[in-house]
């Protein structure tokens, strides 16, 4: 196992600068804990993934670790397809990635957490109420005013999400841009600037 403590050291050193703020706490991301263990570990990493349960609404995976085939550490995620625009399409992937995520951590790649920055982001958004409540109303404005009454409205808030969560402020720029667009194509709103 010198390998993997070779690993867990690189991966120490490799964090400055390279995690993601979120709320004062810096997280990782799955990215840079499976760049450093393939970049340490090469081929004697094997990284074995199965799905444990799923529907067409949620899956359940597993990731298990095992380094010169010997079976090192085990990690689980969930996923609902309807959490995000891209889970519509890739909720197998991101839970895929996210079990990856946590069963590397498991391993030791960590910081001061074993959840990742994306997970820990998703997890934040989906209890931020006033975010989704911003959501809900962009969907049923009618006209034109109303959609600059909500810009001016949650101004403050979508600009403390960009500084504090900037994962969570790219899903919801997703989410923003296909509300308006939907708005768009409906008529609603013509030449908006913003």
């Amino acid at each position: 196992m010198s390998k993997l403590i070779k690993t867990i050291n690189d991966f120490k050193k490799s964090l400055n600068g390279k995690t993601v703020n979120l709320f004062g706490n810096e997280y990782a991301t799955v990215a840079l804990r499976l760049g450093v263990a393939r970049r340490n570990l090469g081929t004697a990493l094997d990284i074995v993934t199965k799905v444990i349960s799923s529907d067409d609404k949620q899956i359940i995976m597993q990731a298990d670790i095992f380094i010169e085939g010997s079976h090192v550490a085990s990690g689980t995620a969930q996923e609902f397809r309807s959490t995000s625009r891209i889970n519509q399409t890739s909720y197998v992937e991101n839970c895929e990635t996210s079990a990856i995520g946590r069963a590397l951590a498991m391993c030791g790649l960590i910081n001061d957490s074993v959840a990742s920055a994306e997970e820990v982001s998703l997890a934040i958004e989906q209890q931020d109420k006033k975010l989704q409540q911003a959501l809900l109303e962009l969907e049923k404005i009618s006209h034109e005013g109303a959609y600059k009454q909500w810009l001016t409205t949650y101004q403050v808030t979508f600009n403390d999400l960009k500084g504090k969560d900037p994962l969570s402020y790219q899903r919801f720029l997703e989410k923003f841009t296909l509300a308006k667009n939907n708005l768009t194509n409906k008529g609603v709103l013509k030449n908006v600037g913003q």
